[in-house]
């Protein structure tokens, strides 16, 4: 018996051998007739470059049409009369939407499968988009909901994508990949909007890019049809029931295999609970820290509004460093390291402004690193312990549900500490403490969940 015919147990105690395409997969959950059946079609695998633009065109969309309205947001309260609670809510309403509409991604996932998702994704971004530009303010708001419900698609649905299509130790990379992508998508947004809105107005302006919404989404409708073409082509029979899966009698193995499953289990779930500690530390300090460093620093270092801006855009790019860093340092050494590495550089962050506030620039770009291989080191860790799509979907949902809801949240506690002390120092006393929650969180799921 090889590996990849690991046997499982059924549930009357006999021993079911997994099918080869999942050999991961356990009977402790058994598969219904139709999900086997589906399991061993042949499912080549898609060329990495495929995956790779695949993935960008999405990522572009995924962070982009929220960011688009704050650089034109006083001609949208101008022209709307919306309130600053308003205001902050068209960037607000899709980070709380990313961890309420969890529940939502992972079921059309499981029924329709990541592509569809995708699918979906990209449908209700550009329906929005659209939405959100040609109506009042309630109408704005409706259009933001389904924005940020739709991006929760696609913030589910690539991770799955990824652990997939993309071979385990390019994983780092691909992750890598996307997350600077969506960094990229965000700062051209954030450079071209106003000017555009110079030229045609908001409304155009932040509809314009629903432009680039469109062409991901013809790519996967053009993607999908050729693979259920090509698998309509290629397709044998349905392997039966009895085929993909027989029972044999219980033997020696049976318990071993039995408590292999049972520990595989228990350490998926360690690994997916210290991920959500991470994650919401991750969060929690990114959109504090990109919600009020532009102003701390114009409070503290008497910078100008475009100049205290342009500072903290660095923090948005040096993202990109940070997600291409991660996968390259992990190759060279181990994951562990190179999270370690991220952890250090998430902590420099507020304890350099705290003690030399005078190199905020420095910190300003070691935190952006940080941020950027937060994200990637985190969305690695998972496929390491995840045995099937459907472990993929749970894990991803489960973690950014947490961590976003943090993420709502942190911002409102660092201007509420800065309102009631008169200082920056409690808010980035705030920060430590969430980069403290990632470091401890990541490093305690990569030890358990890297191969000794």
């Amino acid at each position: 018996m090889t590996p990849d015919d690991a046997p499982c147990t059924e549930g009357n105690g006999s021993i079911r051998l997994a099918a080869r395409v999942f050999p991961r997969t356990c009977a402790s959950n058994p598969l219904e007739p139709e999900e086997i059946a589906s399991r061993t079609r042949p499912s080549p695998r898609t060329p990495l470059p495929w995956v790779i633009a695949g993935i960008v065109v999405v990522a572009l969309s995924l962070r982009a049409p929220i960011i688009a309205p704050t650089a034109v947001i006083g001609d949208i309260q101008a022209d709307t009369g919306l309130s600053a609670f308003g205001a902050g809510l068209l960037t607000g309403l899709p980070v709380l939407l990313f961890a309420l509409a969890t529940p939502l991604a992972t079921r059309t996932i499981r029924r329709f499968g990541p592509e569809a998702t995708i699918i979906l994704c990209l449908a209700g971004v550009l329906a929005g988009t659209v939405i959100r530009s040609i109506g009042p303010s309630s109408v704005m708001m409706a259009g933001t909901v389904l924005i940020g419900s739709a991006m929760t698609l696609g913030n589910i649905a690539i991770p799955v994508l990824i652990r997939r299509d993309v071979q385990w130790n390019r994983i780092s990379s691909v992750t890598g990949v996307y997350s600077a992508t969506m960094n990229i998508g965000s700062m051209a947004t954030l450079l071209g909007t106003a000017p555009l809105a110079a030229l045609v107005g908001w409304r155009w302006a932040i509809a314009s890019w629903g432009v680039v919404t469109a062409a991901g989404l013809a790519y996967w409708i053009l993607r999908q049809r050729r693979a259920l073409a090509a698998e309509t082509s290629a397709s044998r029979p349905m392997v039966p029931r009895a085929a993909a899966a027989h029972n044999i009698s219980n033997g020696p193995g049976a318990a071993a295999a039995t408590a292999k499953a049972t520990a595989d289990r228990v350490r998926f779930r360690r690994v997916v609970a210290l991920l959500v500690f991470a994650f919401c530390g991750q969060s929690a300090a990114y959109y504090a820290t990109t919600a009020w460093l532009p102003l701390l620093l114009s409070e503290t270092r008497g910078l100008a509004p475009a100049s205290s801006g342009a500072t903290a855009s660095l923090f948005q790019i040096a993202a990109v460093v940070g997600a291409f860093g991660l996968p390259l340092l992990a190759a060279r050494t181990k994951l562990w390291i190179a999270t370690a590495v991220i952890a250090l550089f998430w902590v420099t962050l507020p304890i350099g402004l705290l003690v030399a506030p005078e190199a905020f620039v420095l910190w300003a770009i070691i935190g952006g690193i940080a941020q950027g291989g937060g994200f990637t080191a985190i969305f690695s860790i998972i496929p390491r312990v995840a045995h099937s799509d459907a472990d993929m979907a749970t894990a991803s949902a489960r973690i950014q549900a947490g961590g976003y809801l943090a993420a709502t949240c942190s911002p409102s506690l660092a201007g509420w500490l800065n309102s009631s002390t008169g200082s920056w120092n409690m808010p980035l006393v705030l920060v430590l403490t969430a980069a403290l929650v990632f470091g401890i969180g990541s490093l305690m799921a990569v030890r358990i969940a890297e191969p000794r």
